[in-house]
């Protein structure tokens, strides 16, 4: 008799009680394995060959170690497609089921997958991405509700795609005017540390055999150098330290509104932040108003999504202005953070019955603004930070030949 070739399967499946599980499932087939799974009770939502075993073979699982997160940009693809798809007529849960199985993001597949099980299980699209915050923002999930409600969901989709597209855009502009002022300054303070480790102490030895008294800037040079031993560790626990912290914390009321303020008081890029939150604040607020989500909701969440605590208060303070039955331009006109033309343009497209076309005039305005912001910055930094660089540099090797310039006064 031949030797059945047995497999084992890694399945994630939904219990009776709508529970996700994992586990492993034994068969010679993909399909015998399903139908295992479905004999248990459960609804397979994945089943894949697994290379694992027990004891020293076993697969081993670091969970979300190295597992690309899903960012905007995954989103505006997955969007785009799925908008297209539904344009050209396929189901959703067809769409879905494409969609997870050619994304390159494992995460945002896995995702997908158990959305399309969810709503296999009677839950609305919105609903089911709503259950998966980590991954789809509540700007995503309110814009799908609205988009099911009105009858226009790859239309929804659609203005998702170019929303996210945007965002992302403006992102990459932020980070490359940021990247050669930060890559300097790493690179001037691994210079500084170098010469306090490696170049100071010969110039040390050099000194004592002259003997006499150091000046106070070499004698600073020296101690920092002698130092340097326990400098360096302190200075790396606190880095560490302080970046878990941030990570942890970053998103606190208490954090943000001290931080957030701060940051569009910055010299210099101050301005660039104060643009790039008010581009994203109307560009989601005129894209919330083109699908149809109420105006309260709209405002609830374009605050969070501004990026900006003091605009995410401004628009508090808004919402509570529409309720009363007040206007939207109003309250921002009170706020120091709003530009006239900003409150001007709300408050013309307020009266027109236009305010979904203002804010996207706002949001391209700002978007060019952001972008010119840019490019100077980048042409005003290079020369400052070279010279910040010479400061530092030239500063330390004239503390260090001082000495050596007393000598030949000495002897003149």
């Amino acid at each position: 008799m031949a030797a059945t070739n047995t497999k084992t399967f890694a399945y994630t499946a939904r219990d009776g009680a709508g529970k996700v599980v994992k586990g492993r499932v034994e068969g010679t087939t993909e399909a015998v394995a399903i139908g295992k799974l479905r004999t248990m009770g459960v609804s397979p939502i994945t089943v894949a060959e697994s290379s694992g075993g027990t004891g020293l073979n076993r697969e081993i699982s670091f969970g979300s170690f190295g597992q690309k997160r899903v960012d905007l940009k995954d989103l505006a693809v997955m969007s785009r497609q799925l908008a297209t798809m539904l344009a050209a007529g396929l189901s959703l849960l067809r769409a879905l089921t494409i969609l997870a199985d050619q994304t390159e993001n494992k995460k945002l597949g896995e995702t997908l997958n158990d959305v399309r099980s969810q709503i296999e299980s009677g839950w609305s699209f919105s609903d089911s991405l709503a259950k998966h915050p980590d991954v789809f923002p509540r700007l995503m999930v309110f814009l799908v509700k609205a988009g099911e409600t009105g009858g226009f969901l790859d239309g929804a989709l659609e203005s998702i795609a170019g929303n996210f597209e945007s965002d992302v855009k403006l992102r990459a502009t932020i980070k490359s005017a940021l990247t050669y002022p930060i890559a300097v300054l790493i690179m001037a303070f691994l210079a500084v540390i170098g010469m306090l480790i490696f170049i100071v102490p010969v110039f040390e030895a050099m000194f004592a055999d002259f003997g006499g008294e150091l000046p106070f800037a070499t004698q600073v040079l020296v101690v920092l150098s002698a130092n340097m031993i326990w400098i360096v560790p302190l200075l790396a626990v606190i880095i560490i330290a302080g970046t878990a912290w941030w990570r942890k914390n970053k998103n606190e009321d208490r954090v943000r509104a001290f931080i957030d303020p701060l940051r569009l008081k910055v010299p210099v890029f101050g301005l660039l932040f104060k643009k790039v939150a008010i581009a994203r604040f109307t560009r989601n607020f005129s894209t919330m108003m083109g699908s149809g989500v109420p105006i309260l909701q709209s405002l609830a969440i374009v605050g969070e999504t501004s990026g900006n605590w003091v605009i995410e208060e401004a628009l508090r303070k808004v919402q509570d202005s529409v309720r009363q039955g007040r206007s939207i331009a109003a309250p921002l006109a009170e706020e120091p953070v709003f530009p006239a033309m900003v409150t001007q343009m709300i408050a013309v497209g307020e009266d027109s019955g236009s305010l979904e076309t203002m804010l996207a005039k706002i949001a391209d305005f700002y978007d060019e603004e952001v972008q010119s912001t840019a490019e100077s910055l980048t042409a005003l930094i290079e020369p400052l930070m070279i010279g910040v660089i010479g400061a530092v540099i030239g500063g330390m090797i004239i503390a260090l030949y001082m000495p050596v310039f007393s000598i030949f006064e000495q002897i003149n």
